[in-house]
């Protein structure tokens, strides 16, 4: 089998590539540039929890060095603090954000509810970190990995395809043919994958323009990341946010008129200086390190699949308004796509298990689009805005807060309830905390083994997963309940499934009985809890999610044709001597084969 060929070796390429090679799937990273990063402190990621596990899981190292996980949340309008979450571990207690009805000082009077209470356990921090340093781990976690191959100087300007794989010739000092089984653009932007693939790519230009400022200075909430709507000082604007970084850095974001004029440094430099007095009483010290504009547009590709051929991240979606994170997105892609190529490559998998990634993913990415484009006119539409959301100021800060904070429409990790590769509704299904398609809970597992890890460590692997729910496995002899009760019947049910799966035993799931069983995709996505052992429906249900039919073998072994009359499935190749680009491919590949 040939390695998948993957463009492009942003953060998205390189966790790609490392999620097939942790599925045992080799692949060739063409990477346009020389391979080093940048250096840029006023570029910063923010990656929900879920995400950041998944690029350290793949190796990604001292993130939490490099990044930091906000301690909290504040939101302010005005001179008044309207909402204060605690965000991960060691935050409890209280305290009120404001009283209701009580005159501020700027003369305006607070409408009832507009003041939101700090309390109840702490809700997952997100990690901020600059994106050179995201993708310099990631870069070191490929040069560490047999299986992927990274190519520098490669700009790809042909890509052909055939019913056996891919075929692209790159400029470079290293100009040639590449031969791949499949092949995925991750190059950004200005994709020259999705050009040559012809794929259109509407959208809206400018939907938001910021100025960017990183610093060093101390502010008044370390660790704290802060929205500050309609600040109180002489050209405060419409919004200013502050992230924090380690070592005392500082990401600062002004919200610009969509059509404003250019940001000069003269200009930049006030705006730091009114805000952080503000902000303090008066200028603190600070070390001016890095500044931009950052404009965010919002297009979504219409197609995210060509035969072999794959967009993920910037080449497939745009996004970025109202606190949503585009990166972020690219990677769940990466995640998705992954597993589901793996598959194809080892088991000969079908188109019904390749097109689900099209099906699930961009169905996500236009649900967040679709709800930044309703809350804009709401947030950003001027004097209506009490008309349409009761509880003005409270309301738009939750609206503004989801995207930030990974909740709501703008911000929660999605579900594929309507995925092609939801399985059938049947009476042994059952109701558990977690809706089918949803991500799963990350709850402690006894791996087979005996050893307790979190779930969340056991994803990624390339196959699915098995949970028993079982109360009182942790204090019992694991010779004896391995053996006893409905054990024996689940392990003889979990051998005869399409795929190998892993058998995961857990004391308790949300919402979920004693002898519940969970069926987990590679991803980490639920896709049915059955009440006790059944293993017809186990089975129905494992086929359909590998792309196979409910009563068919694993995967689509019809050698069905996609819309383009080409094979997307199986890797029987037509027997016929090697081309020059076979033979120049075959040169060039022999250390990942």
């Amino acid at each position: 089998m040939d390695p998948v060929i993957v463009v492009g070796a942003g953060p998205v390429g390189l966790t790609l590539s490392l999620a097939l090679a942790a599925q045992g799937v080799p692949s060739v990273l063409l990477d346009e540039g020389p391979g080093t990063e940048e250096v840029r402190l006023a570029r910063t990621v923010v990656l929900r929890e879920d995400t950041a596990d998944l690029v350290e899981r793949l190796g990604a190292a001292h993130l939490e060095r490099d990044g930091l996980r906000w301690s909290g949340w504040r939101s302010m309008r005005r001179k008044q603090l309207v909402r204060d979450v605690p965000l991960g571990a060691g935050h409890d207690g209280s305290h009120d954000a404001g009283t209701s009805g009580d005159v501020r000082d700027d003369g305006d009077f607070a409408d009832a509810g507009d003041a939101d209470v700090r309390s109840g356990p702490s809700r997952p921090a997100p990690l901020h970190i600059p994106q050179h340093a995201l993708a310099s781990a990631l870069r070191a976690a490929v040069a560490a990995a047999p299986l992927v191959e990274l190519v520098p100087l490669s700009r790809v300007d042909t890509l052909e395809q055939d019913r056996d794989g891919v075929t692209v010739h790159t400029k470079g000092p290293g100009t040639t043919w590449w031969r791949g089984s499949y092949l995925v653009g991750c190059d950004g932007a200005r994709s020259t994958v999705r050009k040559l693939l012809d794929i259109r790519f509407p959208g809206r230009t400018a939907v938001e323009r910021h100025a960017v400022a990183a610093l060093r200075a101390e502010l008044p909430w370390p660790g704290e990341a802060v929205l500050h709507r309609q600040p109180p000082w002489r050209g405060g604007g419409a919004e200013v946010s502050a992230r924090p970084l380690p070592d005392g850095v500082w990401r600062l974001d002004w919200l610009l008129p969509p059509r404003g004029e250019l940001v000069t440094p003269e200009a930049l430099i006030v705006r730091i200086r009114d805000t952080l007095a503000g902000w303090c009483g008066e200028t603190p010290p600070y070390e001016l390190l890095d500044t931009g504009v950052h404009t965010l547009h919002h297009r979504l590709a219409r197609r995210w699949r060509v035969q072999r051929a794959f967009l993920a991240g910037d080449a497939a979606h745009l996004l970025g308004a109202l606190g949503t994170q585009g990166l972020d997105e690219g990677i769940r892609d990466a995640e998705n796509l992954a597993w589901k190529l793996a598959h194809a490559w080892h088991h000969r998998g079908g188109d019904l298990l390749l097109d689900s990634y099209q099906a699930e993913r961009r169905a996500a990415v236009a649900a967040r689009l679709r709800a930044a484009d309703q809350s804009l006119p709401i947030l950003r539409g001027g004097g209506g805005l009490r008309t349409l959301v009761p509880g003005t100021v409270r309301g738009h800060d939750t609206l503004l807060a989801d995207g930030h904070l990974g909740r709501g429409a703008l911000g929660a990790p999605p579900s594929y309830s309507h995925s092609p590769l939801a399985p059938p509704h049947a009476e042994a299904h059952t109701t558990v905390g977690t809706p089918p398609g949803a991500p799963v809970a990350d709850v402690r597992v006894t791996a087979p083994d005996g050893t307790p890890v979190r779930l969340r460590e056991r994803l990624g692997q390339g196959h699915p997963l098995v949970i028993l729910v079982a109360p009182g496995t942790g204090v019992w002899d694991r010779r004896h309940w391995l053996t006893a009760g409905i054990m024996p019947r689940l392990v003889e049910a979990v051998e005869a499934l399409p795929s190998p799966a892993e058998l995961l035993v857990t004391e308790s799931y949300p919402g979920a009985s004693a002898h519940t069983v969970l069926l987990v995709r590679p991803d980490g996505h639920l896709v049915a809890a059955f009440a006790g052992v059944r293993p017809a429906e186990l089975l129905t249900a494992a086929r359909v999610t590998l792309g196979g039919t409910p009563g068919a073998g694993g995967g689509d072994e019809d050698g069905e044709s996609d819309e383009n009359g080409e094979s997307g499935g199986g890797e029987r190749r037509a027997a016929r001597a090697p081309g020059p680009r076979e033979r120049v491919h075959a040169d060039r590949s022999a250390r990942i084969n």
